[in-house]
């Protein structure tokens, strides 16, 4: 299965895609654009382009486990693009996934606005990397019971 992840964000959202079959994750880009009705459409765009199977959201859940505020506000982004997309929309835990790619990218030589362009695409491929060891994705919006 191919797979579009997102690092969903207020200005700019990470994108990276994936395959099960061999486990290689890519990163795609960032979309520097604000969440709402254009950033579902150039997520259209990019699954259009990219033509995933399911679609995997970093879901920014708290320390405890919780989902906070933010949270809640990526499910509902997720089922909006379930809905204009028709596509299985899967959660997976983002936490710690910037902290990764800033780590990643520490001694790349990147200048300061480099690393923040490849920041969210890298946090995109961190997202995926851990759906896709995952052991069995629970079903989430778009999934059959």
């Amino acid at each position: 299965m191919l797979y579009l992840a997102i690092d969903l964000g207020d200005q700019r959202t990470g994108l990276a895609t994936g395959d099960d079959a061999i486990g290689l994750v890519t990163p795609v880009g960032v979309l520097t654009v604000p969440r709402g009705p254009r950033l579902l459409d150039a997520l259209l765009g990019a699954i259009a382009d990219h033509r995933p199977d399911a679609l995997i959201l970093g879901l920014p859940l708290n320390m405890d486990d919780s989902e906070g505020p933010q949270a809640k506000k990526v499910r509902a982004f997720g089922a909006d693009l379930h809905a204009r997309a028709g596509l299985p929309v899967h959660y997976q835990d983002e936490r710690l996934t910037s902290y990764a790619a800033d780590q990643q990218m520490a001694r790349s030589g990147r200048t300061h606005r480099q690393k923040k362009n490849l920041r969210d695409a890298l946090a995109a491929v961190h997202i995926l990397e851990d759906f896709l060891r995952a052991p069995t994705p629970a079903p989430d919006e778009g999934d059959d019971p």
